[in-house]
């Protein structure tokens, strides 16, 4: 990726305008199982979430990613969309599922081809194409085999990476290995209200400590297989966690979230140690002996940026007995998310929120991107998913207006340009999502795209939001609606 240098802002009218700087990448996001339907075409076998999705109640109205948005026969049809748009990168997932479908095994030609035609049409029409190895769709194979609490998983994944990047490597130059190892982890294995549903606080660890091996081998696999002019990240969806009060329960609350949600990973990742608090919060569920000797080094990989994924703040407080997670907002469960964390009370920050319940407050990414130059100055940054969901619908002229949501972007991306004016290195930002899709647990109930779909149909309509992040895009600045 390109340095990013220069940036002006400037005043026009009534309008402040900020410039973003020269090379800076603007791109949009998605994610296999989320949009690409064709569940059982060319060899693909059922992932987690195919399977989760049938358990019943665990997806609102029964929905399954069966068809999604079909975007596996109309990828055509939407990356003529992203070229409307001026976007200059799209960042996508390949489905493990579709390219090795029992997690082990030679590739499927098929579904690497599907993803060869993607990248070509990318490629002819000027959009950098950004490949995540994994968006939370492990092969159903490897779950019943123990899933990512079990160290096979990770090695498994690295020889996966390897065949990914045989196949794409002189098509694609930027990788990521994992979108959101914390989801995969403590919401997958610990409060169940992801794929695959298991609730057990010391799955949850080792499942976190194997996706940071499985990152780790995989980061080695693409190495030796890509270019060097590749570049390879990993993408976290960092909590930025606040106190409630400035009292030290408070203060201890938020460190021990701190740790859960962001340094089990960065720890590792980054500076080669899990945290010391870490490892004492946690001592009364595990020794955690499933770290062997090496994994650290194996995990600690140098990386060519971090990308980085951000929605709202997290607030929370100490000091209270019980179960108290129902505000973090990731979904109700009986069960926490957070092991050895349940006297943490979680609260919605105030302001206005969402359609997911979410508090919208841009200085949270402001503030993230700042800390993280203070983490790792030197580690270029990317913005890799930021985004609303918002209750759109289609008026009588066929429009879809969403003025929420263009507020919503408008104040994250002068979030953005502050910290690049405060010397954060931000290569880029991906706006979520390209499209309204498969939105996990909650189904097709909740809208995040720039582009509305009529799931019945599939017809797409490009919403106002669209058309206001292409000029954006295209002017490479925001024009700020109030100076």
């Amino acid at each position: 990726m390109a340095t990013a240098v220069g940036h002006l802002a400037s005043q026009a009218g009534s309008h402040k305008i900020l410039a973003f700087p020269p090379l800076f990448l603007w791109g949009t996001a998605t994610a296999a199982y989320q949009i690409e339907g064709a569940a059982a075409a060319d060899g693909r076998t059922p992932s987690i979430w195919d399977t989760y999705s049938r358990i019943p109640g665990k997806v609102r109205n029964g929905d399954t990613g069966d068809v999604a948005t079909d975007h596996y026969h109309r990828w055509r049809e939407d990356v003529a969309i992203m070229a409307d748009l001026g976007v200059g990168a799209y960042r996508f997932s390949l489905a493990w599922p579709r390219i090795q479908p029992t997690g082990r095994g030679p590739a499927v030609q098929q579904g690497l081809d599907f993803y060869r035609r993607l990248t070509d049409e990318l490629l002819d029409k000027g959009i950098q194409p950004v490949a995540t190895l994994y968006h939370w769709d492990l092969p159903q194979h490897l779950e019943d085999a123990g899933g990512w609490p079990e160290r096979v998983t990770a090695e498994r994944f690295a020889e996966y990476a390897g065949l990914a990047a045989q196949a794409l490597g002189d098509r694609v130059r930027t990788w990521t290995t994992l979108n959101e190892p914390w989801c995969s982890s403590f919401l997958g294995y610990g409060s169940g209200v992801h794929a695959p549903g298991r609730t057990d606080p010391v799955a949850a660890l080792r499942a976190a400590h194997h996706l940071n091996l499985g990152h780790g081998l995989a980061v080695q696999a693409l190495r030796a297989t890509l270019p060097r002019t590749a570049e390879v990240s990993v993408t976290l969806n960092f909590h930025q966690v606040r106190p409630l009060t400035e009292s030290a329960q408070d203060a201890d609350a938020a460190r021990r979230i701190d740790a859960l949600a962001n340094r089990t990973f960065t720890g590792p990742m980054l500076h080669g140690a899990y945290p010391e608090d870490l490892l004492e919060d946690t001592a009364a569920l595990t020794d955690w002996s499933f770290v062997r000797r090496g994994d650290l080094e194996a995990i600690h990989q140098p990386l060519d940026f971090l990308g980085v994924n951000y929605y709202t703040p997290t607030v929370v407080s100490g000091g209270s007995a019980g179960t108290s997670h129902g505000a973090d907002g990731h979904g109700n469960s009986a069960y926490s998310p957070w092991p050895a964390a349940d006297d943490v009370v979680f609260h919605q920050p105030p302001g206005s929120t969402t359609a997911m319940g979410w508090a919208v407050d841009p200085s949270g990414l402001g503030d993230l991107l700042l800390k993280l130059k203070a983490e790792v100055p030197e580690l270029p940054l990317l913005v890799t998913e930021n985004g609303a969901a918002f209750d759109d619908y289609v008026n009588p002229q066929g429009e879809v207006n969403d003025p929420d949501r263009i507020a919503y972007l408008e104040g994250h991306l002068a979030a953005v340009h502050g910290a690049i004016q405060a010397g954060v290195d931000v290569r880029g930002y991906f706006l979520w999502s390209l499209l309204d899709n498969f939105e996990w647990g909650y189904g097709y109930s909740k809208r995040f795209g720039a582009v509305y779909v009529d799931y019945p149909t599939g017809k797409r309509i490009p919403k106002a939001s669209a058309r206001w992040y292409a000029g954006v895009a295209r002017a490479n600045e925001l024009r700020l609606s109030r100076a």
